[in-house]
């Protein structure tokens, strides 16, 4: 398999991508879930920092795929019903979407809580907005939110891989995965 995608499958870098960010956005979610059931206090702080540098590491990929996505065309899809196209790129745009807003909703709220964020303690990034309680709490619900919609949409889009593997039998499924179909 070679760098590139091809007419029938992604290539290496697109799918080490796709399964890197995979991998980080859930870990993330249970990251997430595990602090805020956690006391204030020093681990939780820490916790969070990690979960901040993570989101940042997030955002710089999401940024690297899509410029990998425009200069190396995904491969096309195979044949399906309108609807499910739509779906398809509807989906996969709402990703694109999430894979920045995530990352920025956290590091406002960060900002608006008055915490840094840095990126493993390498390097302190700017705040995006001033203190603000208010503006703090409106954002908590916003990224709350949207880990709602990334976890709804996850499930829709692996839903829809597992229909086109087992139903349609079209190879979909193959063309993302690191193993050559038998």
């Amino acid at each position: 398999m070679g760098l590139r995608n091809t007419p029938e499958r992604y290539g290496s870098v697109a799918q080490a991508l796709h399964w890197l960010v995979v991998l980080l956005l859930t870990g993330q979610v249970a990251v997430g879930k595990i602090a805020d059931g956690m006391p204030d206090g020093f681990d939780k702080l820490v916790l969070l920092a990690r979960h901040k540098s993570v989101g940042i590491t997030i955002l710089a990929l999401a940024v690297i795929r899509l410029a990998w996505r425009l200069i190396d065309r995904p491969p096309p899809p195979p044949p399906m019903p309108r609807w499910q196209l739509l779906a398809s790129r509807a989906t996969h745009w709402g990703f694109y979407a999430l894979l920045f807003a995530l990352p920025l909703s956290g590091w406002m709220m960060s900002s608006a809580s008055n915490y840094p964020v840095s990126w493993f303690g390498l390097a302190q990034l700017p705040d995006l907005v001033a203190p603000d309680r208010d503006l703090k709490h409106l954002l908590e619900e916003v990224h709350e939110t949207l880990v709602g919609a990334l976890i709804a949409l996850a499930l829709l889009h692996v839903a829809a891989a597992l229909k086109h593997h087992f139903l349609d039998r079209d190879g979909l499924l193959w063309r993302m995965l690191p193993w050559r179909a038998r």
